[in-house]
């Protein structure tokens, strides 16, 4: 038994917030069906690198999901819709605020038709408020949220992530908030909306500075590696061209490294009992610790950080974190059974429970790979079936 067995997932989202927090549900047993374009798919497809033509991201957003192609924006299609969620119990779509209603398949439509659907709607900006018919990226709202403002160096422009942060955040979030409204049908039969949009868990992540504005007028600003908390805190190059990041955010880690690089005396130092403290002489304690880090090679570095209990982690390229004896060992990254490839390499679930954990059972498929048994489960017949693939409204 995994914890989701049992619970129907219809997963109507598109690129990665929505599909991630629907993968997240499949990894835990929950049946989640896919629904493309039968024309033209998901965009997830196209995102991320390829082999052989086969887009390698897809096959793990997609894993542990059933694929029907359907065109959810026709009548026909619509009505494939109204008879899935008699029978589910989520369904998550991101599609923009009002596109399901045009569809006639909005929340009071199928609610009426399933009073206990758990409806998850994604989107940049929520259902309501002046901007939530704009169109929501992960880039827009890392941009909005404040951390493209602080991250970079103080002379450079903003940074924004080389990768979905935004999307993967809220795809996390909407899987909580799913689970967290399935607890509440189990107590009340109800199902509801759950509004989910990209800024709020993003704002979250970029942490107090809205407060802190509210509070005290200030604003933060782009430090870099540096942290505005604690010090010190950066990356570091090592004799031998490689990258280590240290973090003293526990006043007995900084004095650890200070001692390590041998520089006990600043230990004493009244300024050094507090992590705005040691901030105010950022200068002074990299200069110390660079200059021990920039005189050893990574190999030493990282050997003696440890035997001294203070806190060290090279800097990672995807080699180095595949090569990574706790990433394989611990199963962190672990390699899945596909038909394409055979076996590859995919991150393992998020977290490990202990009396009902999920699994792998299989990769990303092929766009409407399982049409066909979806729609006889339905009750659909081979002619309606083939009628509708006709009318190239299923694939």
């Amino acid at each position: 038994m995994m914890p989701l067995d049992g619970i129907r997932v219809i997963d109507a989202s598109s690129i990665l917030a929505g599909p991630l927090a629907c993968q997240i549900l499949g990894d835990h047993g929950a049946d989640v069906i896919k629904i493309e374009h039968p024309i033209k798919g998901d965009s997830m497809r196209g995102h991320g690198p390829s082999k052989d033509g086969v887009p390698i991201w897809w096959k793990e957003v997609s894993r542990n999901k059933r694929h029907l192609a359907l065109n959810l924006g026709k009548p026909e299609g619509a009505e494939v819709l109204k008879r899935m969620v008699a029978e589910a119990d989520v369904l998550v779509e991101n599609f923009r605020p009002g596109t399901f209603e045009k569809w006639g398949i909005g929340p009071e439509i199928l609610h009426a038709i399933n009073p206990g659907l758990i409806i998850t709607r994604l989107t940049g900006f929520g259902q309501h408020g002046p901007y939530s018919q704009r169109a929501g990226f992960g880039t827009l709202v890392e941009a909005m949220s404040g951390f493209a403002h602080l991250t970079g160096p103080a002379d450079a422009p903003p940074t924004l992530p080389a990768f979905g942060l935004a999307d993967t955040i809220a795809g996390i979030s909407a899987s909580s908030a799913i689970l967290l409204a399935l607890r509440h049908r189990d107590t009340t039969s109800e199902g509801q909306i759950v509004d989910v949009d990209l800024l709020s868990p993003m704002l979250t992540a970029a942490g107090p500075g809205p407060t802190a504005y509210d509070l005290l007028g200030t604003v933060g600003a782009r430090n870099g590696n540096r942290s505005t908390n604690n010090a010190p805190r950066n990356t570091y190059l090592t004799k031998d061209g490689r990258w280590v990041a240290i973090s003293t955010s526990a006043q007995s880690i900084a004095e650890r490294v200070l001692t390590l690089v041998g520089h006990p005396e600043v230990i004493d130092e009244p300024w050094f009992a507090s992590g705005s403290g040691r901030v105010e002489h950022v200068d002074l304690l990299d200069g110390y610790v660079g200059d021990w880090i920039g005189a050893r090679t990574r190999a030493d570095v990282m050997q003696a950080f440890t035997e001294a209990g203070a806190a060290v982690a090279p800097v990672y390229d995807a080699r180095d974190v595949v090569e990574d004896e706790h990433v394989r060992g611990a199963g962190i990254l672990t390699e899945v059974e596909d038909k394409d490839f055979g076996t590859m390499l995919q991150h393992n679930l998020m977290w490990r429970l202990e009396k009902s954990p999920g699994a792998i059972r299989f990769t990303g498929r092929a766009l409407g790979a399982d049409t066909d048994a979806i729609l006889a489960e339905l009750g659909y017949s081979e002619p309606e079936i083939a009628s509708l693939r006709e009318s190239e409204l299923i694939k």
